[in-house]
């Protein structure tokens, strides 16, 4: 960790001034090195099959959902039929289940080029109060750096919420608990590898008083607080027919309209809403694979951005997108967004930025998200080295147009966690069968 090293002469790299690569030292990027120079290094990492990026940041998420990707009984439902068919299913969740579901979506997100990442875990039937840990532990082992989000939901369908009463915790069983995490597992540093952030599931399962007792708890701990909001038009109606409200007017009232809030989805927000949204530093997390497969509608980007909103991306749950890949997200939201927009509006280079800089300001990271000297030595590195990409004029370009999916190389804190394409000492033939197993006996 102490040694320089030097990753060198990249065939592309989404950064200025380093055309001849970077410098690695102490886990962060020491330098740039520029076109012309030959810098001081004990190692050298040859990088010129290589498009070299800023490691992506995956700000959404839900691990456990890799256990019922594609289920028939949610097929071709919108959101709230789709949670209805899988709430019984999901109060099914052990342990054990947990732990191979998170190991699993985290491999997937690691070998897509994601080096950072969140998880929404809101599901918690008897026996499950230890899910959050579950997921740190399974995020230390393979060296990615996460921030996880404790979500709650306390309004069962006995109180005229959604969810079934099995998955829902009380407010003080919630409170406790976060604040339990807050205390054992958060970094508040620079460079932190786990962080806790507060996530109260939605307006539909959650009651005002857990969301602004959260909002307090979030306030006097400095932790960040996550919620899903304007996702769906069901969503806006209920808000209105149950709290007399918009949904952005009650995430007001309860306290949570500040910069240490982001919001994932933000479909539904309209002109005004999004000028609120900027001053008050709200950000919001786009889910283009999720948003579409589920038919919620389209996240005006543009509009956000041109509001002054910080935008990042996720990949949502792995039961919605059916995916945990954040590189094919990039491409995803690239061609949603190019289609609402146009050319002169979405470029590559934009979609990038969302999975990247965007994503760090979502989570508060801005050590995060870029190549520069003092960032965290966080990388995805792609070839060009199969089919989709013969012909490829520009890298950068040929990395969102033609679909990369996989990284060759990812790094962590200047340490290398994927290489060759693979993840050194993870069996994942073993890893699939133990999932395998665990899907089997919640569909039982």
């Amino acid at each position: 960790m102490t040694q320089r090293l030097w990753i060198k002469d990249p065939l592309a790299i989404l950064a200025d001034g380093a055309d001849r690569g970077v410098i690695i030292a102490v886990g962060r990027i020491a330098e740039l090195v520029p076109a012309g120079a030959t810098p001081a290094a004990d190692a050298i990492f040859d990088a010129s099959a290589h498009v070299v990026l800023p490691g992506l940041i995956n700000t959404h998420h839900h691990f456990y959902q890799t256990l019922t990707r594609a289920l028939p009984a949610a097929l071709d439902r919108e959101l709230f039929g789709w949670l209805t068919a899988l709430y019984p299913v999901w109060a099914r969740i052990t342990p054990e289940a947990l732990d191979s579901a998170a190991t699993v979506a985290l491999a997937e997100l690691l070998l897509s080029g994601c080096t950072t990442t969140t998880d929404h875990h809101y599901v918690f039937p008897p026996g499950l109060d230890t899910a959050i840990d579950i997921e740190i532990a399974a995020a230390r082992q393979l060296g990615i750096r996460f921030v996880a989000t404790r979500g709650s939901m306390n309004r069962s369908q006995r109180d005229g919420g959604l969810p079934p009463d099995s998955v829902v915790q009380d407010e003080d069983t919630i409170l406790a608990d976060s604040e339990r995490l807050i205390v054992r597992y958060h970094d508040p540093s620079p460079h932190a590898m786990v962080q806790i952030a507060l996530a109260p599931c939605s307006p539909f399962s959650v009651t005002t008083s857990l969301m602004r007792a959260t909002a307090a708890l979030a306030a006097r701990t400095g932790v960040r607080l996550h919620t899903h909001l304007a996702e769906t038009a069901d969503e806006t109606a209920f808000c209105q027919q149950t709290l007399g409200c918009r949904p952005l007017d009650y995430l007001d009232a309860c306290g949570w309209l500040h910069d240490r809030t982001w919001l994932a989805h933000g479909i539904h927000f309209d002109t005004a809403e999004m000028a609120r949204l900027a001053r008050a530093g709200v950000a919001i997390t786009h889910c283009p694979c999720s948003n579409q497969a589920l038919g919620s509608g389209h996240c005006r980007v543009c509009e956000l951005a041109g509001a002054g909103v910080k935008v990042g991306l996720g990949v949502d749950g792995s039961a919605s997108n059916d995916a945990s890949n954040l590189m094919q997200e990039v491409r995803a939201a690239f061609l949603v967004q190019r289609a609402r927009y146009g050319v002169a509006r979405v470029s590559h280079r934009d979609a990038l930025r969302w999975a990247t800089e965007g994503s760090a300001a979502c989570i508060g990271r801005p050590e995060l998200g870029r190549i520069e000297a003092g960032a965290a030595a966080d990388l995805a590195l792609f070839k060009l080295d199969e089919l989709r990409f013969a012909g490829a004029g520009d890298p950068l370009a040929a990395l969102v147009l033609c679909g990369a999916h996989r990284a060759d190389r990812v790094m962590v804190a200047g340490r290398w966690v994927v290489q060759d394409g693979a993840i050194p000492g993870q069996d994942v033939p073993a890893l699939l069968r133990h999932h395998a197993a665990a899907n089997a006996a919640m569909r039982a």
